[in-house]
């Protein structure tokens, strides 16, 4: 990545992030030679805190790539900060409506152009009450049919510490450890070229968060539950059919 020719508002940003990342965290850090690769890259993080996104674009530039994230249009829409996502080359998407289509569209674009691209599988933080990641969205296999570009998963543990989603507590303690861990590419070749039917994305999209998972359960070193999986909603006695 050309650092020199980014321009003022990614440099501005890098900056700004680095300097508060440098402070508030103490980084421990594995696995960054799977996204040293000039190609194209589908970044899957876990899901813990509103700070992980910092902590993910911290280890993802540290690496060498241009973290590209995929966020909620409302946040382009915020004055000055949707100024720096779009400058900083950052993807709205309108969920659940017809232009998040047009979001995947861009996403591919990306990817094949060699961009590195960071999906949240989850959509949003984890509601495991343990924070372990729970059953996810199929995006992510959708963009890995669509490209064939590896998807590289990316466990971290920490960020719960600088803001706990449970408790919704912010610390500004500085030198909160952090640990995040690259693995290799998920193995998703058994699906390569095949239609991408709602089965085929979901079974994909087990497989990566199952190695998401795991890799999350070597940094905990503790056993990992099942996915998550939202119990079926039951009807009231007497309820109308």
């Amino acid at each position: 990545m050309a650092r020199r020719r980014i321009g003022f508002w990614p440099r501005f940003a890098v900056v700004l992030i680095k300097s508060l990342m440098t402070i508030w965290t103490r980084r421990r850090w594995q696995g960054m030679e799977h996204l040293r690769n000039s190609g194209g890259v589908i970044i899957v993080p876990n899901h813990i805190s509103h700070a992980d996104p910092l902590v993910a674009a911290h280890f993802v530039y540290d690496s060498g790539r241009w973290p590209r994230f995929l966020g909620k249009a409302s946040l382009f829409r915020i004055p000055l900060i949707g100024l720096i996502l779009r400058r900083c080359w950052q993807i709205p998407v309108e969920r659940g409506t017809a232009a998040a289509v047009q979001s995947l569209d861009r996403l591919v674009e990306v990817v094949n152009s060699g961009g590195a691209v960071v999906i949240y599988p989850e959509g949003t933080t984890t509601r495991e009450p343990e924070l372990w990641p729970m059953k996810a969205k199929t995006g992510a296999a959708r963009l890995a049919l669509a490209t064939g570009a590896p998807v590289i998963p990316v466990a971290m543990w920490g960020p719960e510490r600088m803001f706990d989603p449970r408790t919704s507590r912010l610390n500004p303690r500085p030198r909160i450890p952090v640990t995040v861990v690259a693995g290799p590419p998920v193995d998703l070749d058994r699906w390569a070229g095949v239609p991408p039917t709602k089965a085929v994305l979901e079974e994909m999209t087990e497989v990566i968060m199952l190695r998401l998972r795991d890799l999350l359960a070597e940094i905990r070193q503790a056993e990992p539950p099942a996915l998550w999986e939202r119990p079926r909603r039951t009807e009231r006695p007497g309820a109308a059919a």
